[in-house]
């Protein structure tokens, strides 16, 4: 593993944040330093957990136990079922009420700082996990947020600045439930048929050690790794009864893509996205998700024979570098993949009488056009470019605190944002033999933006080929989401709301090697 010293950087950022307070009426940073180690007494909140990143061994393979990084978490107060622990080295799962008002006692037991993010959860910037937060060994940071949230399945993980990759790798990761009064009222299966699946490829040494080695190439694509995880456990079988199930599936993984399908052919059905539930359910035959993106699955195992299997997998698919790539080290994360993966048995265990119907409407959703933006002539750009071998986001990398013109948003606003491959500096052979830099900047990338979510209005494949074709019926648009897979040569335009809160928001592309390089941005919402 690759770590940093931090002291000098810190210090530089904590001045430069100071300097920014100062100069921006309600940029609030200079007082977190101290506000944040302590809770607010005016803030009365329903939910307490002590969540504490540490260093363990735990069991995940056959043999040796694995050292990992691990989210250890505690219910202070609150209902029972708002903390679930899960075996492994995963961190335990949350399970929030919409309306509900949350504290979080966050503290760092690891050797180097730490910060945690919840993913997909509409906070102020100051609990949102911006890197710039982070904690050193032995520090306290109070989380405390009301959950604003519909239902739907969130996550949390670390995200500190040039250590995401390495920290999430090692563990640092956990699911986030949402309910509210919409969902209940639908009565979606629950307690045992409601299945979490957190999906991860890892390496291990012999001796049973995760391997994280970067060389230049796996820093470029992503690292990707030899060995399906679910849930923390290799070669995972789970049983079930005769009847349907909601799944809830997270891509947990640093940089690979999957192509879900089952192995019968038969085609999936999905009920929810990262935003939350869909308004109806959609049938594909099957679905595209990448790193950080989720989905909840409705499957159902009526009918089937006692004693079977239906098998989770990813399907090959082709990708802009798909020629000479093959299996679980060539796949190349989203850049195509030869061979079929296996990701989980589902094995029919017993046979039951009776299953709940799918619904034909899940919940009310009022979709977004460009006639709601705020300024509908006016477009903010994700540029996705290369320059000096490094991925940017609007010609630059990340600067801890800094942004561009075209990124301060006003706030209590909705924007159209288009996303989109730049061509300027990609250098020769970028169109043609596909050369060197030109290999590395057509791949795809998982581009997703913090605060609240937003709702896809279209995709434009510029430059369509095979490759686009394995892989265009497994996109879900019609839900909200908060990462979204632009594949090489597309441009996506989204719609996205920046209400209640102001400050800094990061948004970045989630192939976490890529991320630690750079590839991130600040939106400065004023």
């Amino acid at each position: 593993m690759t770590h940093f010293d931090y002291s000098r950087r810190q210090f530089l950022h904590y001045a430069a944040a100071g300097t920014l307070a100062a100069s921006l009426p309600g940029f609030i940073w200079a007082d977190t330093r101290e506000v944040r180690q302590i809770p607010n007494p005016a803030f009365k909140a329903d939910v307490e957990i002590a969540l504490t990143a540490q260093a363990a061994d735990v069991s995940i393979r056959p043999g040796p136990h694995t050292h990992v990084f691990k989210y250890h978490g505690k219910l202070l107060k609150g209902p029972q079922e708002a903390l679930t622990v899960i075996p492994g080295y995963l961190g335990p799962i949350l399970n929030f009420q919409q309306g509900q008002k949350v504290r979080i006692f966050f503290y760092n037991e690891l050797p180097e700082p730490c910060v945690t993010h919840w993913h997909g959860m509409h906070v102020p910037q100051i609990m949102d996990g911006h890197p710039m937060y982070a904690i050193r060994k032995g520090e306290q940071y109070v989380y405390e947020f009301e959950v604003k949230n519909p239902a739907g399945t969130n996550w949390y993980h670390a995200h500190t600045h040039e250590l995401t990759a390495t920290q999430v790798y090692q563990g640092l990761t956990g699911l986030i439930t949402i309910s509210d009064e919409h969902e209940q009222k639908l009565e979606l299966p629950s307690g045992e048929y409601e299945i979490p699946l957190i999906i991860q490829d890892r390496s291990f040494t012999n001796g049973n050690q995760l391997r994280y080695v970067l060389g230049m190439h796996q820093r470029m694509t992503g690292f990707l790794g030899d060995t399906l995880l679910v849930n923390g456990q290799e070669n995972s079988t789970i049983p079930v009864k005769s009847r349907a199930y909601r799944v809830r599936v997270l891509n947990g993984s640093n940089a690979r893509i999957y192509k879900l399908g089952w192995n019968d052919g038969t085609p999936m059905t999905a009920i929810g996205t990262d935003g939350g539930l869909l308004h109806r359910p959609e049938t594909l035959p099957y679905i595209m998700l990448a790193p950080a993106e989720r989905v909840e699955l409705w499957v159902d195992f009526s009918g089937r024979k006692i004693g079977s299997d239906l098998i989770l997998q990813s399907l090959p698919y082709q990708g802009s570098m798909h020629r000479g790539m093959r299996g679980m080290r060539g796949g190349m994360g989203g850049m195509g993949q030869d061979d079929t993966l296996t990701i989980a048995h589902f094995h029919i265990a017993e046979q039951v009488g009776d299953s709940p119907k799918l619904p034909t409407e899940l919940v009310p959703m009022r979709r977004l056009t460009r006639k709601d933006a705020s300024n509908p002539d006016k477009i903010v750009p994700i540029a996705i470019g290369m320059r000096h071998m490094a991925f940017q986001l609007n010609g630059r990398t990340f600067d801890m605190l800094n942004y561009q013109a075209a990124e301060k948003i006003p706030v209590n606003t909705i924007q159209r944002i288009r996303i989109f491959h730049e061509n300027r500096g990609m250098g020769r052979g970028m169109r043609g033999g596909m050369g060197g830099m030109g290999m590395m900047m057509s791949q795809p990338h998982p581009i997703h933006l913090h605060g609240q979510q937003f709702q896809i209005v279209s995709r434009r494949q510029n430059n369509r080929d095979e490759g686009y074709d394995s892989v265009k019926e497994g996109f879900i648009d019609s839900g909200w989401k908060d990462t979204v897979l632009v594949m090489p040569g597309e441009e996506v335009e989204i719609i996205k709301p920046f209400n209640d809160y102001t400050g800094l928001f990061l948004y970045h592309c989630h192939n976490l090697e890529h991320e630690d390089m750079g590839m991130m941005r600040n939106f400065f919402v004023s």
